[in-house]
């Protein structure tokens, strides 16, 4: 168990947290959630120790581990990568070290032979005799291939140190796992693998992640920050969030008799129990809803942006042709080939690929930003398309200007009317609200230009719209908002997003990129990648994925 006693934590005027009390216990899963700065990851390392909290106290029940998902990539440069996972359990690693030492003495005496005895009783209470295939096993599942297991850390690729240090976390069964974006560069397989792994975890698992898909997977409670305060809620991100906002609508609907919204409370609770005893969690995480008290649900605070698209006119006939389109990498390999398909009225397209260059390349060439190595594409007569970049950097390179007259850049030529008090509402719908609207261009968070981009989008009024990782930077609720304006939107839809639950609720179409070719099915996201034929296709799509040309 690990408790949170009267915590406080102030950055100078600005107070992240006010006596904050909480109790984390064994066999749950907890999602620490909250809008961007107001302190996750802060709160991570207050529990791990690596920050002191102004006032308070963090208790851990004695004789308990705790394993923390490491950020420093270059930290075990001169280690290799099983020993960098065996490190993770820092006792055992200690243990190992020392009985080695011992060992290799050339001057073995007795008092070294009965060092070494307790040593080697120690190493194998924790496991030690098997720890190195352990630990091996533990990197095949994450992706990490047999060769590079005695690679040093410093030769490796950045990608691959993310799966080892991941490795490193949860080795050895910590009795406390604490895990800050755990799911960042990993494949769609690697997050499966992980949320099964932590669904079935027996222990105190406490995680950030904007990833709704792997918090509804794994968790069994919200650790909701706001306003200073912290408060866990008892089932998965969904469940928060629908319970909340249901919570809220109840609120405002004065008509409505107080027996009556109970009983859609207790309906809504029954109904969220049942869908969670068919999931992957273990039997006491499928209990967990049905202990919840129908007090326990709160209306949320937070403010949600207004993502609302509107077309100027409808979608034609024909909108987008494709041609035996091809592109290379600058390192010779293939990105995608033989790419060939027609979009339709009411396509909602998930683009997938195993490299993602493939993906962004792919979309910059249909918005006339880079030009193919072969093939070619044909927009329809009727399309109005906006488009959303993985990288926004050319749009805010003019760094002395304001949020509204960098706005004022990007209004149709059709729109004549373009004052203030226009420009100010779409703004205001991406929260950007009184004397905000004045802020420089150059001082703006990776969040509040994506923020001002979608702002951009809407103004344009499209019936189509290309999105290249929308979710990137942003928080919870502007990602809740963006999906749900994608679900609702009426055109047609282009994106691609590590995002799973963006992929799935959205797109009624999957086109993969392969360096052979496109697999392209009408299905949902998950569907495609339940597939088995679809399994053995790309397997032999991607054989000799880096051939080069």
């Amino acid at each position: 168990m690990i408790s949170v006693n009267n915590v406080s934590l102030s950055f100078g005027k600005r107070v992240l947290f006010d006596e904050v009390n909480l109790t984390f216990t064994k066999g749950n899963c907890y999602g620490v959630i909250g809008a961007n700065g107001a302190g996750k990851s802060t709160f991570l390392k207050i529990l791990s120790g690596e920050i002191e909290p102004g006032k308070g106290a963090i208790d851990i029940t004695p004789g308990e581990r705790m394993a923390v998902l490491q950020q420093n990539h270059f930290a075990f440069d001169e280690h290799t990568a099983l020993q960098t996972v065996m490190m993770g359990h820092q006792k055992l690693w200690e243990v190992m070290q020392e009985r080695d030492a011992i060992y290799a003495k050339e001057n073995f005496t007795e008092e070294d032979g009965m060092r070494a005895g307790e040593l080697e009783g120690e190493f194998g209470e924790m496991g030690g005799y098997t720890a190195e295939s352990d630990a091996g096993t533990l990197l095949g599942q994450l992706g990490v291939s047999e060769e590079n297991h005695q690679t040093l850390m410093r030769d490796l690729p950045g990608a691959m140190k993310v799966r080892i240090l991941l490795a490193q976390a949860l080795f050895g069964n910590p009795d406390i796992l604490i895990l800050d974006e755990p799911t960042n560069d990993l494949d769609v397989e690697t997050i499966s693998w992980l949320e099964n792994f932590l669904a079935d975890y027996e222990n105190i698992v406490i995680v950030v992640s904007h990833d709704r898909h792997f918090l509804d997977s794994v968790c069994t409670h919200v650790a909701d920050v706001d306003r200073q305060k912290i408060k866990i809620y008892t089932g998965n991100y969904t469940f928060w969030y629908e319970s909340s906002q249901l919570a809220a609508r109840q609120l405002s609907d004065k008509n409505k008799k107080m027996e009556e919204k109970r009983k859609d409370l207790l309906d809504f609770i029954a109904r969220f129990s049942a869908n969670a005893s068919k999931s992957r969690q273990a039997t006491s995480r499928k209990k967990a809803l049905e202990k919840l008290v129908i007090e326990d649900i709160e209306p949320s605070n937070r403010r949600y942006p207004g993502i609302i698209f509107k077309q100027e006119r409808d979608v034609g006939n024909q909108v987008l042709n494709v041609e035996k389109l091809f592109k290379k990498a600058d390192d010779g390999r293939v990105l995608f080939s033989d790419v060939s398909f027609s979009v339709n009225k009411g396509d909602k397209i998930a683009f997938f690929s195993k490299d993602h260059l493939a993906l962004t390349s792919f979309f910059e060439i249909i918005n006339d930003k880079m030009q193919a190595d072969g093939g070619k594409y044909e927009w329809g007569t009727t399309i109005t398309k906006a488009y959303l970049p993985n990288d926004n950097t050319a749009y805010f390179e003019q760094r002395d200007i304001n949020l509204m007259d960098w706005l004022r850049q990007y209004v149709p030529p059709t729109v004549t009317d373009v004052d203030e008090p226009f420009l100010r509402g779409f703004l205001g719908k991406m929260l950007f609200s009184g004397d905000e609207i004045l802020k420089k261009t150059s001082v703006l968070s990776g969040g509040e230009k994506v923020r001002c981009m979608i702002s951009r989008m809407m103004i344009q009024n499209p019936n189509l719209v290309i999105l290249d990782e929308p979710t990137n930077h942003l928080d919870l609720e502007s990602i809740q908002s963006f999906n749900e304006s994608m679900i609702n939107f009426k055109g047609v839809v282009l994106l691609t997003s590590h995002d799973h639950t963006f992929m799935e609720s959205v797109a009624n179409r999957v086109i993969e990129l392969t360096p052979r070719g496109i697999i392209d099915r009408l299905t949902t996201f998950d569907e495609y990648l339940e597939d088995n034929r679809v399994k053995l296709l790309r397997e032999e799509m991607y054989q000799n994925k880096t051939m080069l040309v």
